[in-house]
């Protein structure tokens, strides 16, 4: 298996390469040179089968050649032995053709954890066979960094460096990430946004010198590993269901849902993949106006959403315009440039057979957490709430949607925002073991301004004590 950049300035890769590198040199994201096929009788077996043997039978389509069988399968038992559900994804009914994909049990209570613990197994494995050492900057909205330290804390050869924006995650977000006692973790609280901690990322790739120096990678959703990981469950839950699903994804960096439609392009029916946005609605504008352009970044319930520059956007695009790398290339350097990209008529009728896009407020958003609550008992987070939203506005899409199952990906334990819980239902959220007496332990992280130059010294003081 043989990746390319969506740039196209970047030799052909391989999965080793693609999961080392992270970000393409020449600035693009890898993609698979040719998609791999999944029969679909081989998908309708997946029905009832372990978590863990599809996510083999999917992620061996693009390991083959960097890893074994046997390290993969060893890697993938690992990855997912430490989560409190047997199925690891399972997919819950709230309702007449309605379902939840529950993608939260794992060791930090988020979505990511079903990436990023496979990516560290992988990650560690493939740094042993090369030698060497790897610095990891990641940025974060509030869970990758905590998935990416629970997966990479501790490891040897491995130094850890999580921006997040300061301020602007929830407390429990924070503190999982900021309590660690990994010397190899170090974390930053970023005076800004998001977008400014991602665009410091993609500043320190782009110097190519420091970024070799330090063997610079990420564990973004811009590492193709997340997505092709994330695509595990897509498979699992359009089994479960026996047939095709609408599946409704809470979106900020657009990772989540670019694995959906990954997983079409390996074989998956899909009904339809729905962007589910926050006030930061970059994606339900891009979709609806075809105009993508990035805004004021607002604080909302949902801070994980919290994005006005959807990364793996790019992704979409290149499969949209028929993978034209050059064209890729100047949309996005025109976009970093005015920040505003007008998408031509037959990329956004492209996009808009596969997607569709709702953004909600703050108000709706506690509005479909007490909905929830009212109608089945549940306790849904702020996230998974802007799906449940969405999904609520679907009104128009009846005729694409009334004989397919609907599915919100419900992309984080509420426990971890009690707060905009609490607006919503009057109660807070049950604690989970895995949070019990988090409030009580020391943190560790350094408080630094929107300044790439003194990242990058940061970077270099801490690698070289």
């Amino acid at each position: 298996m043989n990746f390319l950049s969506t740039r196209g300035h970047t030799a052909k890769a391989s999965f080793s390469d693609v999961l080392l590198a992270g970000l393409a040199p020449d600035g693009g994201l890898y993609l698979p040179e040719s998609w791999p096929h999944i029969p679909a009788d081989e998908i309708a077996a997946f029905k009832g089968a372990r978590y863990q043997d599809v996510a083999f039978a999917v992620l061996s389509r693009f390991t083959a050649g960097s890893f074994s069988d046997a390290e993969l399968r060893e890697a993938i038992e690992a990855a997912y032995g430490d989560f409190d559900a047997p199925d690891i994804a399972p997919l819950v009914q709230t309702g007449d053709n309605q379902y939840l994909l529950e993608l939260f049990h794992g060791p930090t209570l988020a979505f990511k954890d079903i990436a990023l613990q496979i990516l560290g197994q992988l990650f560690s494995r493939a740094l042993a066979k090369r030698g060497g050492r790897a610095t990891i900057v990641a940025a974060t909205s509030g869970d990758t960094g905590s998935a990416a330290i629970a997966a990479l804390g501790g490891l040897p050869n491995i130094s850890v460096f999580v921006m997040h924006p300061k301020g602007r995650v929830s407390d429990v977000q924070r503190l999982q990430m900021t309590t660690s006692t990994h010397a190899n973790v170090h974390n930053i609280a970023l005076e800004g946004s998001f977008d400014d901690a991602q665009g410091i990322v993609k500043t320190l790739f782009a110097d190519t010198d420091f970024a070799s120096q330090i063997s610079l990678t990420a564990v973004n959703s811009i590492n193709f590993a997340r997505i092709a990981a994330q695509c595990v469950y897509y498979f699992t839950a359009t089994a479960a269901l026996g047939k095709p699903a609408t599946f409704v994804v809470p979106t900020g960096n657009f990772g989540d849902i670019f694995a959906g439609e990954a997983a079409f392009r390996m074989g998956l029916d899909v009904a339809r993949l729905v962007i589910a946005t926050n006030a930061n609605d970059i994606m339900a504008r891009a979709l609806n106006e075809g105009v993508y352009e990035s805004g004021i970044s607002h604080a909302t319930l949902s801070p994980s959403m919290d994005i006005q520059v959807a990364s793996n956007f790019e992704r979409a695009l290149f499969e949209a315009c028929d993978r034209d790398p050059d064209w890729t290339a100047a949309a996005m350097n025109d976009f970093a440039r005015e920040r505003r990209l007008g998408i031509p008529q037959e990329v956004l009728a492209s996009l808009r057979t596969r997607y569709s896009a709702f953004a909600c407020d703050d108000a709706k958003t506690r509005a479909a957490i007490a909905a929830v609550y009212k109608q089945t008992g549940r306790i849904i987070d702020p996230h998974t709430a802007v799906g449940v939203a969405a999904a609520l506005k679907m009104g128009h899409l009846e005729e694409l949607t009334a004989s397919s199952p609907v599915v919100v990906l419900s992309t984080a334990h509420p426990a971890k925002f009690p707060d905009a819980v609490a607006q919503a239902i009057g109660a807070l959220p049950p604690e989970p073991k895995r949070l019990a007496g988090l409030k009580n332990l020391p943190e560790r992280l350094d408080v630094l301004a929107n300044d790439p130059a003194l990242i990058k010294r940061f970077i270099s003081s801490r690698l070289a004590a």
